[in-house]
């Protein structure tokens, strides 16, 4: 026994990078534990394994025991702790191998739906899709083909738990790293991305080569860089916005296809007035407002998009609540302009309204047009 145990020993710790003195120690604790129970009636009970020889010896105290159950006590236990000790390290093997690859896509096969989360295999181990994680534009049946984004591994009794993601945006930032070349080689960069799975992605790219378009090479000849990943992600729209360091312009293309005319920000509050023409406020807000959203969620800064035309109505002027706003209009002031035309006194003449809010009104009134005339 003490050859194929050395031989097994040494194997494992070649092939599965154990070291030979943790099995050797790992193999004592489990053949004391054993042999305790098999013989109660010694408390000092002891065993020895000869590093070199791997030769088992049992003592009670510094008596030497033969017993011919401990030879088979021995075989038992040596053949359990090696099999643990391999499935231990392939686990720990396939934990490091996996949190390696936290970030990046990897391909397996659906083996089956459990609670709606997708079991997918990849060979030596399988992997979890949540179904918070998943599209709502993937359908995907048991033997089917998966890329999925590794979003994160752990360790569990069981062994490594890998958790996948086909709603992340950095499953379409690594999508883009694969279909076009310039991004792998570093020539063209993504410096953000602002994703709603399985509806839209907005993605900004810039190139360090002047002679090369970032977002044409993204786009690719008749878009068929594009289409291929569009295709992976179910029909998703993906807008390709020009980066630039210029706050500003960056801003105006996050919001692109709509025309914008002025942008009033406020880098304090981080946050930013973008008003359009009439015509191009229902494209620059986006169906359900999901463009100003995205471009909010990609700059990291708040947009409030309007008209350059928005009417002021009474309720927005300082003063007014929706008891004056009423008073005014019983006594016929409807308007911004409607207030401009009167005064202080004339509006104190109105029965409800004091010294201080007719004030405050007419002071409202006038800081009004001149903002909307800025």
């Amino acid at each position: 026994m003490n050859e194929e145990l050395l031989s097994s020993l040494e194997y494992i710790e070649k092939e599965k990078g154990i070291g030979k003195a943790v099995l050797i120690d790992a193999l004592r604790q489990a053949l004391q534990s054993a042999c305790r129970k098999t013989f109660p009636q010694r408390a000092e009970i002891d065993v020895r394994i000869d590093p070199d020889t791997c030769s088992i010896h049992l003592f009670d105290g510094e008596e030497e025991l033969h017993d011919a159950d401990f030879g088979r006590i021995a075989a038992q236990t040596a053949k359990q702790v090696i099999i643990q000790k391999i499935r231990e390290a392939e686990r720990e093997h396939i934990f490091d191998d996996y949190a390696k690859k936290i970030g990046d896509i990897v391909s397996g096969t659906v083996h089956r739906v459990e609670r709606k989360a997708l079991i997918v295999d990849f060979g030596k181990t399988e992997g979890i899709l949540p179904a918070r994680e998943q599209s709502p534009q993937d359908f995907f049946r048991q033997g089917d083909l998966i890329r999925s984004y590794v979003l994160e591994v752990k360790k569990t009794s069981k062994g490594p738990e890998i958790i996948l993601s086909r709603a992340h945006a950095g499953l379409v930032k690594r999508l883009f790293e694969l279909e076009v070349p310039e991004i792998h080689d570093g020539i063209v960069q993504i410096k953000g991305s602002a994703r709603e799975a399985g509806s839209r992605t907005k993605i900004a790219v810039i190139s360090s080569d002047d002679k090369i378009d970032c977002v044409g090479s993204c786009v690719g000849v008749r878009g068929q860089r594009v289409k291929n990943i569009v295709r992976e992600l179910g029909g998703e729209k993906i807008d390709i916005i020009r980066y630039s360091s210029d706050l500003e312009t960056y801003m105006k293309n996050s919001l692109a296809p709509a025309q914008i005319a002025e942008i009033k920000m406020d880098e304090k509050t981080r946050s930013a007035q973008v008003l359009v023409e009439d015509d191009q406020l229902s494209l620059a807000i986006g169906k359900k407002g999901q463009n100003v959203r995205l471009a909010s969620k990609l700059l990291g800064w708040r947009l409030d998009v309007r008209s350059v035309h928005k009417k002021i109505q009474l309720a927005d002027l300082d003063g007014i609540g929706e008891k004056t706003e009423a008073i005014l209009k019983e006594a016929g002031i409807k308007t911004l302009k409607d207030i401009i035309k009167t005064t202080a006194e004339e509006l104190k003449k109105i029965p409800g309204i004091g010294d201080k809010t007719a004030e405050k009104i007419i002071i409202s009134a006038h800081k009004a047009i001149l903002e909307k005339s800025d």
